[in-house]
């Protein structure tokens, strides 16, 4: 039996990662936690929220947690694994509750202390936002700030992370090296 990891998976908007880390999770244990972190605020969201769920399935349980995430992570210890999804969209839920840089930054470390702290595999899906353009208005780039200090801090404590781009998956840590979803997804 393998110990339980910290694995980290990054990438962009429809890159593959969130297929990635449903299927490493299938492999990892039998009773899976999917933490949701989008918030239903418009119908389109409602949509791609539903689709998401349609498209793992009910081969995992999902709780929904926009804000409280370490705190579900630390509750829910009855499982053999734990998808996360999504970071940044956690990182925006509190930006928009008004919390500041250095209260989130606060939260971010509280997250790592729970998934030091756990009993299961987490796995923790997010968006890399830094490879843009410089974001125009001051929430934009606190956003991106926070998101990359939160990977910066997530990535330290990680087992494992991986880079989704282009539909192809890289493990960046510990070694790096190609994966083909297809082994991984298929």
């Amino acid at each position: 039996m393998m110990p339980n990891r910290i694995v980290f998976i990054g990438g962009g908007t429809r890159s593959g990662k969130s297929a990635f880390a449903l299927a490493l999770a299938r492999r990892l244990g039998q009773r899976r936690l999917f933490l949701a972190t989008a918030q239903p605020g418009d119908d389109e969201m409602r949509q791609r929220i539903e689709c998401h769920r349609r498209e793992r399935g009910a081969d995992f349980d999902t709780v929904e947690e926009p804000l409280a995430v370490a705190e579900a992570i630390g509750q829910h210890t009855d499982y053999d694994v734990v998808v996360l999804d999504c970071l940044t969209l956690w990182l925006s839920n509190l930006l928009l509750e008004g919390h500041t840089r250095e209260a989130i930054l606060q939260r971010v470390e509280e997250l790592a202390a729970a998934l030091a702290r756990r009993s299961l595999h987490a796995l923790v899906v997010s968006s890399e936002v830094g490879l843009g353009l410089v974001p125009e208005t001051p929430l934009g780039r606190t956003f991106r700030d926070v998101a990359g200090l939160a990977h910066q801090r997530i990535s330290a404590v990680a087992d494992e992370v991986y880079f989704a781009v282009l539909g192809t998956i890289l493990r960046i840590k510990p070694s790096p090296a190609f994966l083909d979803p297809a082994e991984i997804c298929g």
